[in-house]
């Protein structure tokens, strides 16, 4: 297998994703295998879920989401295929520790933990300049658009 290379134009990010602005929640793929995922994404004042300054709850779990879509958008883009929607099926054992400050980056790892027909559930933890924000569990229903 071909060693995964970091992605960190934002261009070719949003080419793996679904979401459009103003929702995008993921600037960079920084790492990707078969079971873990890491994106990059800096906090801008203008983004929609910021407000007062910080991130609020919802932009941490669509952050979370996304990371997880970018996932698989990349596994689709390198067989050649569109990338797949994907819908929160489920969040469970989610935590927020605090809501990190506008212009901070949050690094968000998601590992896939179980994998049944169209149904992913994931692990996650996001942090902010090495400090845990938030993490929990998602089920993420995936739904294939053909080419």
């Amino acid at each position: 297998m071909e060693k995964f290379q970091p992605i960190t134009d934002k261009n070719e990010v949003m080419a793996l994703i679904p979401q459009r602005p103003p929702v995008v929640m993921v600037d960079k793929l920084l790492y990707n295998d078969e079971v873990k995922t890491v994106s990059g994404f800096t906090i801008l004042q203008e983004n929609i879920f910021s407000k007062g300054g910080v991130l609020k709850e919802p932009g941490i779990i669509e952050n979370i989401a996304q990371t997880a879509a970018a996932r698989a958008g990349y596994y689709y883009k390198s067989k050649n295929e569109n990338p797949p929607i994907g819908f929160i099926g489920a969040v469970k054992n989610l935590f927020i520790n605090f809501l990190p400050e506008v212009g901070k980056e949050l690094i968000t790892e998601v590992k896939v933990e179980t994998e049944v027909m169209n149904a992913t559930v994931i692990s996650a933890e996001v942090k902010c300049e090495d400090k845990v924000v938030a993490g929990g569990e998602m089920k993420i229903f995936i739904v294939q658009i053909s080419n």
